[in-house]
């Protein structure tokens, strides 16, 4: 309920005897904007102009999202030395927290990333009957969401989020994200609570995970609170793989100690790999405090991966480089904000996202420094998926005065200090480690986006709070930082970020770890027509240099694209090549071409150079906390795009590719093991079908390496002068298994797919059978006597609306066919609450579309 509709105190409100008589339900965890938008008070924030309809906290003052959120819970007395504890994971942006008339904390609950704990032992009811009863502030500083980078910047002067201000992917969140956003539970200890359990795990050497592993060294450490006035002596204990490990405690009264357990050797460990190299093994650490040794006072379970992450400076690249287990991994990353820029985190949504990214060939994911640290579930999806973490703290050069902004209301050298409470940073900071610090996904800390915290903050956080409570993973002051990327072209020390020529990314040096570059990511119609009303549905048209006057745009488009920030990082004359787009549909599919290649050609550009140029890059950005238009590779509601199929196919561990600027062909093996006897083959088909062989030939490459084999420009571009043409590249094993199928689409002599607008197509024979719930092989067959079956896409239908189920993870997508030859498609998904079979649609390139019937 807002404050400005309740008059009565805290002490009032939480007697259970008040009524509340009136009073909305609340989502918690959640935001007060959440709330609202499920109480119907506003509309969706994220579809068309439905933002501007709601009031901005900068205009309405904060009183308007200050709210009392009020919780009726059973909780018995406990008896002898029980102690209830009430715990919070997160509010924005302080609040004051009252239970059975009585204030709970004593000191101010202040700041968004801080977890509280309260023993509210002594203020139960003996009956039972409890009541909460919370006011949530918004933060001090909401900053005006003037249209800049954060706003006017002062979004920053508290430790929280910046993007809710606005950003150019992002427009403003009304109400800052106040509420109590993460989760409030009740724990039950005995006179001693055990927290922050620490776990370390040291893997000397260099490993294979193929083989059998020496031994690797587990060490053990936990917070030990005893709430008693008498002195404590009992056990702290953890069993890992089996074997117990045991540490004899004396706890003085009141008092919270550090107790370190003697040091495991474990033998013959299960290894935690990143995605691609090996499985992601994972323990259950069971630690427990027994008083006396016998009486179980409390017990935590931690989920352990066993592994080691490793840096080293690269003389060569002038970066670092990153190795897991002793084997250097080249990081390919993509930029992540937040799940959802609503704070509406669910298990399953963090699941889908980084499998997404797992199945992006991925290896590592950022957490951009405008948000986050990401939640515990984040990390164990991480863990599960085999995604390294690279994580920002809370700063952005924006916001936080790299640069010279006419937008931001005080000066660089006033918001080079920012935020306003360092202490505050700092407790914020280290209670944050100790949060996640026991996930093996965890990698690397940076200071800050694009700029290093204040010298007071960085310093003690890099000498003191991060060695105490971590010490085991390279930290970086900042995201563009010489100790990551030596910077030698000078600028920012990342991007690009438009689309660029795919021979640019062969051909350009950039920055040799580079953190930010990327561009696009419109989806399909189906996904703009979840957010952009129908009467908005225009596709966008170029504005070539000479009509746009000065400083003009350089893409006319309707006032909802621009709203859900196309301008800027738009298509622009990438589509053209494809014919003009008749209307939105035909820019949508056209745009998927442009999708697909960019990032094909991205990944396989920088792969192309791998310990030479490079040691890595990170994808600007692969996905959307709300429904904006600029990089993603699956929107908002987590529908994929062709972006993620492309850097799919050029991320493979083992990829054949085309450089086209000589058209050499390249193999890239990510793979620590050489590979021997593979077969290349490469072949180019016209519109028509007809197929001329290139070259084949016998390969073999070294472990984590590139290999260039020989050019086929000379002939490719003969045979694709007229109409463009396709080329077929593929990597056989022994065995005439494909091992890696590489297709691209050439253009003619001018540059323009003209090909493509005449082709031809026959339905696919096709076949469909369910393997189990919720998993589905599709197989397709292209007749021999046609045409390639170009740029198929496949999609899971909800037979009775019409509608994509989502999410669905499909092996490949965005795929072609050659004449002659099959394809066989895996497709995971939750199936549907009322049990009925789904339908399979599959539309290609020119048009032509199949429903298809799945068998039970």
């Amino acid at each position: 309920m807002p404050i400005r509709k309740v008059k009565s105190q805290g002490t009032v409100i939480s007697n259970p005897s008040f009524t509340l008589e009136g009073w909305k339900k609340a989502v918690v965890p959640g935001t007060v904007l959440t709330t609202m938008l499920n109480n119907k008070e506003v509309p969706d924030p994220f579809f068309g102009m439905n933002n501007k309809l709601i009031p901005d906290i900068y205009n309405t003052g904060r009183d308007y999202y200050t709210y009392w959120f009020v919780k009726d819970f059973k909780e018995p007395v406990p008896r002898a030395d029980g102690q209830v504890w009430l715990k919070f994971r997160g509010i924005n942006y302080s609040c004051d927290i009252f239970v059975n008339g009585k204030k709970v904390n004593q000191t101010p609950f202040k700041g968004m990333y801080l977890r509280k704990a309260f023993n509210i032992t002594t203020l139960l009811a003996k009956s039972g009957i409890n009541r909460l009863a919370v006011i949530v502030y918004p933060p001090d500083a909401v900053g005006n969401p003037n249209g800049g980078q954060g706003g006017d910047g002062t979004i920053a002067k508290g430790v929280g989020h910046q993007y809710t201000a606005g950003w150019d992917w992002i427009r403003p969140i009304r109400d800052r994200n106040t509420g109590i956003w993460d989760k409030v539970f009740i724990v039950h200890t005995g006179k001693v609570s055990l927290g922050n359990p620490h776990v370390v795990t040291l893997v000397p050497g260099k490993r294979s995970p193929d083989s059998p592993q020496e031994p690797a060294i587990v060490k053990v450490s936990a917070e030990l609170k005893n709430t008693s006035a008498k002195e404590v002596i009992g056990t702290l204990m953890y069993t890992l793989a089996g074997q117990k490990v045991i540490q004899s405690v004396s706890l003085k009264p009141n008092s919270v100690s550090e107790v370190k357990l003697p040091d495991f050797v474990l033998k013959n460990p299960k290894l935690w790999w990143p995605a691609g190299y090996g499985k992601q093994d994972l323990y259950n650490l069971k630690l427990s405090f027994l008083e006396k040794g016998t009486e179980l006072c409390d017990s935590q379970t931690v989920s352990v991966g066993v592994r080691e992450i490793q840096t080293k400076w690269n003389a060569i690249t002038s970066s670092k480089e990153v190795a897991v287990n002793g084997q250097r991994i080249f990081i390919k990353g993509g930029n992540w904000i937040i799940s959802d820029a609503m704070l509406r985190f669910t298990d399953a949504r963090y699941d889908a996202e980084i499998r997404y990214h797992r199945d992006m060939n991925l290896n590592l994911i950022r957490i951009w420094g405008g948000a986050l640290i990401e939640r515990p579930e984040f990390y164990k999806a991480c863990d599960k998926y085999g995604m390294l973490v690279f994580q920002d703290f809370w700063m952005s050069g924006d916001c936080n005065g790299r640069w010279v902004d006419p937008l931001k209301l005080e000066d660089q050298w006033t918001r080079r200090k920012y935020p306003d409470d360092h202490h505050l940073f700092l407790e914020s900071a280290a209670d944050m480690i100790k949060m996640v610090r026991n996930h093996p996904s965890l990698a690397i800390w940076c200071g800050g986006n694009e700029i290093t915290p204040p010298d007071d903050i960085l310093i003690p956080l890099r000498d003191s709070i991060l060695p105490a409570l971590d010490g085991t993973r390279w930290f970086m002051d900042h995201s563009n930082s010489d100790e990551m990327s030596k910077n030698t072209l000078g600028g920012n020390g990342d991007g690009p970020y438009t689309i660029q020529n795919v021979s640019t990314f062969w051909q350009t040096r950039t920055f040799p770890f580079n953190s930010e570059v990327g561009s696009v990511g419109v989806g399909d119609i189906e996904s703009l027509e979840r957010f952009i009303p129908k009467e908005n549905l225009k596709a966008p048209e170029y504005i070539w240099p000479e009509k746009r006057g000065t400083r003009g745009v350089s893409e006319q488009v309707d006032s909802v694209w621009d709203y859900h920030n196309y301008l800027g990082v738009g298509y622009e004359q990438h589509i053209l090549p494809y014919g003009k787009p008749v209307d939105a549909a035909d820019f949508a599919k056209k745009a998927q071409l442009v999708n697909y290649d960019q990032y094909r050609g991205l990944i396989e550009g920088f792969s192309a150079h791998m310990w030479d140029w490079y040691t890595g890059v990170i994808i600007w950005k692969t996905q959307n906390p709300w429904t904006s238009m600029r990089g993603q590779m699956y929107d908002y509601y987590l529908d994929p795009n062709a972006c993620l199929f492309g850097l799919r196919s050029g991320s493979e561990m083992l990829h054949v590719m085309y450089n086209p600027i000589d058209g050499m062909v390249t193999l890239v093996n990510n793979d620590f093991e050489p590979k021997r006897n593979l077969m290349l083959v490469a072949r180019s088909f016209d519109m028509a079908g007809h197929v001329t062989p290139l070259d084949q030939i016998f390969c073999y490459l070294e472990p984590s390496d590139t290999k260039k084999i020989s050019s086929l420009k000379k002939k490719v571009d003969e045979l694709s002068a007229k109409n463009g043409s396709f080329l077929s590249l593929q990597l056989l094993d022994e065995r005439k298994q494909v091992l890696s199928n590489n297709f691209y689409w050439m253009p003619d002599s001018k540059g323009i797919y003209s090909g493509l607008n005449e082709l031809k197509s026959s339905p696919l024979k096709a076949r469909a059978k369910q393997l189990r719930p919720g998993k589905i092989e599709v197989v397709l067959f292209n007749p021999s006597n046609g045409s390639v079956s170009f740029f198929n896409h496949i999609s899971l239908i909800n037979a009775a609306t019409n509608k994509r189920i989502l999410p669905v993870f499909y092996d490949d997508n965005y795929f072609s066919i050659l004449p002659g030859a099959e394809k066989k498609i895996i497709i995971d998904y939750a199936p549907e609450a009322d049990g009925k079979m789904p339908l399979l649609k599959i539309t290609n390139y020119a048009g032509l579309e199949q429903n298809l019937q799945i068998n039970p």
